[in-house]
């Protein structure tokens, strides 16, 4: 008992501790600021601040399970597979713990409240090495002492976006050492990295270079070393990194020059650095050294109105594209600084946004005050509006009024359609046709999800008659429309009955007629005994014993408007004798004859109960079903010769009367 107590009190104070809470102000120390990771790299962190405690969502729901101490590390999947990795802990009686999250669509922050972020985990209370690997029986290790260290390795999916927290439940501030490998898996990626392009500001003084990947912000210096320019009087001073004040990497760098840029073309060439490199992705590549991207100055002139996004089917909005980023605070949000002109129907501007960074949008939605649903050549045109100008430019170039850029609408699309049915007994032909109007050039026909057609007016060829549904999807490059209907076919005929399977001399077989069709025009029945009938609904019938050794044959045949006929038989099986009762003696001795003991002909009983005892009151042997027979036997030892007492009882069907009878059986060997 002393021991449990100490075993829960140690528990306790796991949990307490693992609850602590510190804020994490590091990068890396929380999953928005995580370090990018790759597959070939070991990551060593020699120290481990203490800080955390906020409870991470998990499937180990007995207690919640902070980030305490945490570091996190990013990846994206290139290759799916299995993902090995370990945990070395300098100090190996430290304690670590880990989780894996899949963030694919969701903000990293999502890990702490979003279940369906959780992909795999291990937080023994075992000190050492820990990780995934093929050693490991679970992806689900929740905290205990003798937990295993080693959970089974998760399945990654390609192109899935991941982050993995390291936990130091230990105190210590004592770091560790985490490596990739074991699995199938690929988290490297494959992209050489390169400087993508560049652009300039408006005064010449700054450029942007976008890279092509995100890169480590510690390859790039401060001064712009790493870059140079083909001008003999301009030159970088300075280089910063976008995003690097938050972050491990970055996609952009901003250089500053030292004289403004004249209008022109030149060339931005990337050399080694003073850390012996150029900019560096983060599996430690290099960009080429001597890579040139050429960046071009403007002159200051007004930005264009350059292009416009293909209006979709029934637009409502028109979105504009310039080739400078536009200042918002220059759109008149009433929309006065456009019109539509020129078109076969007027066409009203209500308002104008756009999509605003930084106070820039290098598009501009202009709406309209309804959906533009018919067919038309319009001009979309650039008017001063109410604010007392057009647009300007982030270079504060104000685009000229009356600038225009021509637009298509296409007419909206109907999918309805038409059908012809050519009626058969073995084969219905049906005709389906559409109009084909508002310049429709495109129809994909879905039937019954069986069978397909292109064509604008197929012909489809229909063996069963039950209901078809029928899709039609239209398109005339812009605009498309959906249609569907079900077919019921007049002619479709199935005949099909119920009737009394078994009868005893003297009762009736009555019929339930469920035959399926519209048309019908003739019922033919024929029952076996002799009789007929050309009702739809016939009476019910007798039959003698002796009536067939088979049974009799009750058959139906019906006929349709169409001339078409359809079949059922079903056979009426005659019982000798109905009256219930139990044998007085039986010999389970395998020779075919009165081996089992049960009660006979019950076929008017229900809610039946038939049990058997040996004469010390035991039960051997009892059953709902009077067609289950006792063989002589319990657990599989035959009985001995001898009597045994029976108990029937049942609900008679002809009376609804219960009955409950008592006897005894002679078993013979």
């Amino acid at each position: 008992m002393a021991k449990h107590i100490l075993i829960s009190f140690f528990l306790l104070l796991i949990l307490l501790q693992k609850n602590s809470a510190q804020t994490c102000t590091n990068l890396g120390q929380n999953p928005g600021t995580a370090f990018p990771v790759c597959g070939t790299t070991t990551f060593n962190q020699g120290s481990v601040p203490i800080c955390g405690g906020t409870p991470v969502a998990s499937e180990c729901n007995d207690i919640s399970y902070p980030d305490k101490n945490p570091y996190w590390y990013k990846f994206t999947c290139f290759a799916g597979g299995t993902l090995g990795f370990l945990i070395t802990p300098i100090d190996l009686g430290d304690d670590y713990d880990w989780q894996l999250f899949d963030i694919t669509g969701r903000s990293p922050s999502s890990v702490y409240n979003d279940l369906s972020t959780f992909v795999a985990c291990n937080w023994s209370a075992e000190p050492g090495l820990t990780g995934a690997s093929g050693a490991g029986t679970s992806l689900v290790r929740c905290q205990g002492l003798g937990v295993e260290n080693f959970s089974s390795m998760p399945v990654l999916i390609t192109g899935h976006n991941y982050v993995l927290m390291v936990s130091h439940f230990t105190d210590s501030q004592v770091g560790y050492s985490l490596s990739f490998g074991g699995g199938t898996a690929d988290i490297t990626d494959p992209l050489p990295p390169h400087m993508l392009k560049a652009d300039a500001a408006c005064d010449g003084t700054r450029l942007t270079i976008k890279l092509n990947k995100k890169m480590k912000c510690n390859s790039l210096s401060a001064n712009g070393a790493e870059f140079s320019i083909n001008s003999l009087s301009t030159g970088v001073i300075a280089a910063t990194g976008i995003g690097c004040s938050s972050s491990f990497d970055m996609d952009s760098v901003e250089l500053v020059l030292n004289n403004p840029l004249a209008p022109g073309t030149y060339t931005i060439t990337i050399h080694n650095g003073p850390d012996g490199n150029t900019l560096l992705d983060n599996c430690g590549r290099n960009i080429p050294q001597d890579e040139t991207v050429s960046v071009t100055v403007y002159p200051l002139i007004p930005t264009p109105m350059d292009s416009l996004t293909k209006p979709g089917c029934s637009p409502q909005t028109i979105e504009l594209v310039f080739r400078k980023p536009i200042k918002c605070s220059s759109i008149a949000p009433d929309g006065s600084d456009f019109s539509i002109i020129n078109g076969p129907y007027p066409v009203t501007v209500t308002g104008a946004t756009g999509n605003c960074v930084n106070g820039l949008t290098s598009k501009i939605f202009v709406q309209l005050s309804a959906p533009l649903q018919r067919a038309g050549n319009f001009i979309i045109r650039l008017n001063r509006g109410s604010d007392g100008n057009t647009v300007i430019d982030d270079c504060t170039q104000e685009t000229p009024a009356g600038s225009s850029l021509p637009f298509v609408i296409k007419d909206t699309v109907n999918a309805d359609f038409t059908y012809n049915i050519l009626y058969g007994c073995q084969q219905n032909v049906v005709s389906y046709s559409h109009n084909g109007n508002n310049t429709v050039n495109s129809w994909n026909w879905n039937f019954d999800n069986v069978q397909s057609s292109n064509l604008q007016n197929p012909v489809i060829t229909y063996t069963n008659f039950e209901q078809k549904n029928t899709r039609l999807i239209v398109s005339n490059g812009v605009c498309s429309d959906t249609a569907s209907i079900s077919i019921y076919f007049d002619n479709l005929l199935h005949a099909k009955f119920e009737i009394t399977s078994l009868v005893c001399p003297g009762d009736k077989a009555f019929i339930k007629n469920s035959t399926v069709g519209n048309v019908i025009s003739n019922w033919s029945w024929t029952f076996g005994n002799g009789l007929s009938s050309n009702l739809k609904d016939p009476p019910p019938q007798t039959y003698n014993v002796e009536t067939n050794t088979y049974g009799a044959l009750v058959k139906l045949v019906v006929t349709n408007n169409y001339g078409c006929k359809d079949s059922l038989a079903q056979i009426v099986r005659v019982i000798n004798n109905c009256y219930i009762a139990v044998p007085s003696a039986f010999t389970p001795n395998g020779d075919g004859l009165n081996d089992y003991l049960y009660p006979l002909n019950a076929y008017k009983a229900v809610n039946l109960q038939f049990t058997v005892y040996n004469r010390f009151g035991q039960k051997l042997f009892s059953t709902t079903n009077w067609t289950e027979k006792w063989d002589g036997t319990f657990r599989g030892q035959g009985m001995d010769p001898g009597t045994y007492v029976w108990i029937l009882t049942y609900t008679n069907t002809d009376t609804n009367k219960r009955v409950e009878q008592k006897g005894t059986t002679v078993l013979i060997r």
